[in-house]
């Protein structure tokens, strides 16, 4: 997907329709900031805002998403290209997500396992030291996998 075409798409939607960048925010409840960042590709509308804008405009979020207008031979094909382009930058998050909740992992458990090894080894406290951070890393490792299989079921895999 290519942002800075559909920003430059939607800044020429919007000058046909004869809006000011806050005239649009405020038809669609956004700043004149956020419709700016949307325009130079910055950002991607959300899906509300993309379903918002295709009305006011009158044009497909097919086309937006591609960053122009389409014709009815090209528009399956488009269709096409913008959502195996959705998927994939999907898959990439998901991906990325799992990354990052796994390294946490790592660390919470490497963290609590050198806690336990530097505390003293004597007296009840250090008992109950050892005890709260193994369960601290468990109940957080616990949160961790519990996020990794809910992002792996809503992904379908």
């Amino acid at each position: 997907m290519d942002t800075q075409k559909t920003g430059r798409f939607l800044k020429e939607l919007r000058r046909e329709s004869g809006m000011t960048q806050e005239q649009l925010g405020e038809r669609i409840g956004v700043t004149n900031k956020t419709v700016s960042r949307w325009e130079t590709g910055n950002y991607m509308p959300p899906v509300d805002c993309l379903v918002m804008m295709a009305d006011i405009y009158g044009v497909s979020i097919n086309e937006i998403v591609a960053g122009e207008r389409v014709t009815k031979e090209d528009f399956e094909q488009k269709a096409d290209d913008n959502l195996s382009q959705a998927l994939r930058e999907n898959e990439k998050t998901v991906k990325r997500a799992e990354s990052i909740l796994t390294v946490l992992m790592v660390i919470m458990t490497v963290t609590a396992m050198a806690v336990i090894i530097l505390l003293p080894k004597q007296g009840m406290l250090t008992i109950l030291l050892t005890v709260l951070v193994a369960v601290m890393a468990f109940i957080g490792n616990t949160v961790i996998v519990t996020a990794l299989a809910m992002n792996k079921e809503r992904s379908g895999k």
